[in-house]
């Protein structure tokens, strides 16, 4: 290992952490028939629901739930929502989809994490990397989408500032599908829609009371 000239053990540079609360670790769908917002247990689980939601509507009894049940999570305008698109596709197996929250709030970014944890930021690198390792060839390059979703602005903090200052705690994003449109149904085949499905922001307050979570609409 190489040492400084004091004869120390040189500590190798530390990457730059992402900060806390800004990538999503929570999964939520909307019922069709309730309307109300059920946690899904994982990010592959959601992903499949996401990709079939205009042909096969989330609904309540699919969670073996009934639409009689609580909401598992309520809208609340304390926290930010982002809007997802209807259709898109699983992440290839091997890979794993990122969604990152700006300190600003003024969008989202979506990268894929290889096997290896090399993380890629476009399309250009995906290609480069799949022609790359043979073992990937096999995965259509459309799967890969680096479609953001849209902050919904009325639910952003006033002053991103102060949410993003060390006092102020943020928790993690959820992210949730919602019941498409009748319009994502008619030109599903034309187009690609806004979904409304909505990542959420939730953030303790400056007082440093413990966080919860709570969906839309």
């Amino acid at each position: 290992m190489a040492e400084e000239e004091n004869g120390s053990v040189a500590k190798p540079r530390a990457k730059k952490d992402i900060a806390p609360g800004r990538l999503i670790d929570t999964y939520a769908a909307q019922c069709e028939n309730c309307h109300q917002w059920r946690v899904i247990d994982s990010q592959e689980e959601y992903e499949d629901i996401r990709s079939r939601m205009i042909d096969d509507p989330f609904t309540c009894d699919k969670k073996q739930i009934s639409c009689e049940d609580p909401a598992d999570l309520d809208y609340d305008s304390s926290r930010t929502w982002v809007i997802d698109k209807p259709g898109l596709p699983k992440t290839p197996k091997g890979f794993k989809r990122s969604l990152v929250l700006r300190k600003d709030y003024s969008k989202m970014d979506t990268y894929y994490f290889t096997p290896t944890g090399k993380k890629l930021r476009s399309r250009n690198e995906v290609a480069s990397y799949v022609e790359a390792n043979p073992e990937f060839k096999g995965a259509p390059l459309e799967d890969f989408s680096f479609t953001v979703p849209k902050v919904m602005e009325d639910t952003a903090p006033p002053d991103p500032k102060v949410v993003a200052s060390p006092v102020a705690k943020v928790a993690s994003p959820v992210v949730a599908a919602a019941t498409p449109s009748d319009d994502d149904v008619s030109d599903k085949s034309t187009k690609s829609k806004e979904f409304k499905g909505k990542f959420k922001l939730e953030e303790e307050t400056l007082s440093g009371s413990s966080p919860h979570v709570s969906p839309a609409p």
